[in-house]
């Protein structure tokens, strides 16, 4: 049976120290030509980390937890996304399910603690909630979307959330809808979401009768919610849902309920899941540049573990129009 192959072999193969192999085999230093050369050498000798010598030599895990709702679509590929470029920099990912509940996130952040994460990427059901403070200081911690406010030293990366709804919103607007659905995901016992919250501020601003529905985030289960909104005598003319998963669940109960779209009925996205073009009609959505959240959130992570002060940026979502919007039947 061949031996194991050591961090030390591969950097005599690489002509390197120990620590600079290290370092370019996790992407932490080095010139990217450098990086690219020993990772390439590392799959020649089949090298692998060896987790359990990893924690004993600097007492991490190399273990990065990864928290989310994923029966939403988008947060199932940000998942994904986020586990391959942790493995890119040679660290284990290990991803929970929130599915839009405090009680059961409570529980992940728990189970993380138990785990010993070095660190977690997290969607928060509830960004304000106290339980975060159960992840010890030394963990580093970077949430996506919004801020933890009772975690001191969290990165985050934050989404101009302003922006996306103003930008929806007044695309509805701008092609003679007057009443408008808002279809926000429910989340009952946690605050008010930033673009839930946005959506009430600018439909006033811009003159539309806004009317407010929580669903769940489940498209399957979307779909009764949203056939009670469209049965009604005064429905609205169209709908712009906080989630691509919320507007597909929007089509079938159009469906159903014989409302053709967009002819009766605009439906906006707020994601551009890469099903968002492949539907009938194309939805129109807001999109994010998915690849850059999640190398911020990663870069932002590993700065964390070393000792950096987190930066947060914010990214802007771009109106991606597409087949599923139109002026309402009256205007037309």
């Amino acid at each position: 049976m061949p031996r194991r192959r050591t961090l030390q072999d591969l950097a005599d193969a690489a002509g390197l120290s120990l620590a600079a192999t290290s370092y370019a085999l996790r992407g932490v230093r080095g010139s990217p030509a450098t990086i690219n050369r020993v990772r390439e050498l590392a799959d020649e000798l089949g090298y692998t980390v060896d987790p359990i010598a990893r924690a004993l030599a600097s007492g991490r895990t190399g273990t990065v937890g990864v928290s989310g709702s994923l029966r939403d679509l988008w947060q199932q590929d940000l998942s994904v996304m986020l586990t391959q470029s942790l493995r890119r920099r040679g660290r284990f990912a290990t991803i929970a399910d929130a599915d839009a509940d405090p009680t059961r996130e409570r529980l992940i952040v728990e189970q993380f603690v138990a785990q010993r994460v070095d660190g977690a990427v997290v969607s928060p059901v509830d960004p304000s909630a106290e339980y975060w403070r159960l992840l010890d200081p030394a963990v580093a911690v970077v949430a996506i979307g919004d801020a933890l406010t009772d975690r001191p030293g969290t990165g985050s990366v934050l989404f101009d959330n302003r922006y996306g709804v103003q930008t929806a919103l007044a695309h509805l607007a701008s092609l003679g809808h007057r009443r408008v659905g808002l279809l926000a995901p429910a989340l009952p016992s946690t605050p008010g979401r930033p673009a839930e919250v946005l959506a009430v501020e600018v439909s006033a601003a811009l003159g539309l009768d806004l009317v407010l529905v929580s669903a769940p985030a489940a498209t399957a289960e979307a779909v009764a919610v949203l056939a009670g909104l469209l049965s009604a005598t005064d429905r609205p003319t169209a709908v712009f849902c906080l989630s691509d998963s919320l507007a597909f669940a929007a089509y079938r109960a159009a469906r159903e309920a014989g409302v053709p779209v967009p002819e009766d009925l605009s439906v906006i996205g707020y994601d551009d899941h890469q099903l968002a073009g492949l539907v009938s009609p194309g939805l129109t959505t807001m999109a994010w540049d998915e690849d850059a959240i999640v190398e911020a959130a990663v870069d932002q992570l590993l700065g964390l573990l070393d000792d950096e002060i987190p930066q947060s940026p914010t990214f802007r979502p771009e109106l991606i129009v597409r087949g599923s919007t139109a002026p309402p039947p009256a205007s037309r």
